[in-house]
C-alpha cells in the first residue's frame, strides 16, 4: 500500500492523489486503508517518512562527504535517472497546507538530520539546509525544468561544480579528514 502511495503521491502530488486511486493501484480497498493509515493526510506522513527515509543524495559517511553528495546529485538529475523520487514528491506537494508541514519535517528529520550530524561543528543545522537548498535548486532546473546549461552539462563535470560549490558548506576542503578540516574554522 505504501509503495502505491509513494507512486500517487509523485505523480499527483498530495491534493490530486486520491485514497481510491491508491487503493486500486494497490490492490486493495479505500477502506483498508483508511482502516491501516487513519487518513489521507496519516498515510501521506508514512509516504514522506518511506520516501526521506533512506539516503538519496546524503549518504551515512562523513568522509569524502562533499564529493559523494556532489556525484550522487549530478547521477540522481541526469536525463535518464529515475523520476520517482523524494524531490518530486516534495515539489508537487508543498504548495498544498495540509502537505508542507508533513514535507517540511520529513526533509527536517530524514535528510537535514543526517547531513547536520556528518557535518557537525558550529551552525551545522544552518550548514546543512544551505547544502541541501543548492541540492533542490540543482534538482528544479536540470531535472524538473530542464534547463539547457544543466540538463546538458556532462555528469562528472557537473559533479566537480557541484563539490567546489558545497565544500564551503561542508568545510571538507579535498583533506582526508572531514572533521580535521572542520575543526580548522
Amino acid at each position: 500500500m505504501l509503495a502505491a502511495a509513494v507512486v500517487e503521491f509523485t505523480e499527483h502530488g498530495y491534493a490530486k492523489a486520491g485514497v481510491r486511486q491508491i487503493a486500486e493501484r494497490a490492490g486493495v480497498t479505500a477502506m483498508m486503508i483508511n482502516r491501516y493509515f487513519g487518513s489521507k493526510k496519516d498515510l501521506f506522513a508514512e509516504t514522506v517518512d518511506r520516501s526521506f527515509g533512506p539516503p538519496t543524495i546524503v549518504g551515512d559517511e562523513p568522509r569524502g562527504l562533499t564529493r559523494a553528495m556532489a556525484h550522487t546529485l549530478a547521477e540522481r538529475t541526469a536525463s535518464d535517472a529515475e523520476r520517482l523520487d523524494p524531490f518530486l514528491l516534495m515539489l508537487r506537494s508543498a504548495s498544498d497546507p495540509e502537505a508542507v508541514d508533513i514535507v517540511r519535517r520529513g526533509i527536517e528529520t530524514h535528510v537535514g538530520t543526517r547531513l547536520a550530524g556528518l557535518l557537525g561543528g558550529p551552525e551545522a543545522e544552518v550548514r546543512a539546509q544551505l547544502g541541501l537548498a543548492l541540492a533542490a535548486g540543482t534538482w528544479l532546473l536540470r531535472a524538473v525544468l530542464g534547463t539547457n546549461a544543466l540538463a546538458t552539462a556532462d555528469t562528472d563535470r557537473l559533479a566537480e561544480l557541484l563539490a567546489d560549490m558545497l565544500e564551503p558548506i561542508t568545510w571538507e576542503t579535498g583533506a582526508d579528514d572531514p572533521a580535521g578540516a572542520a575543526g580548522q574554522r
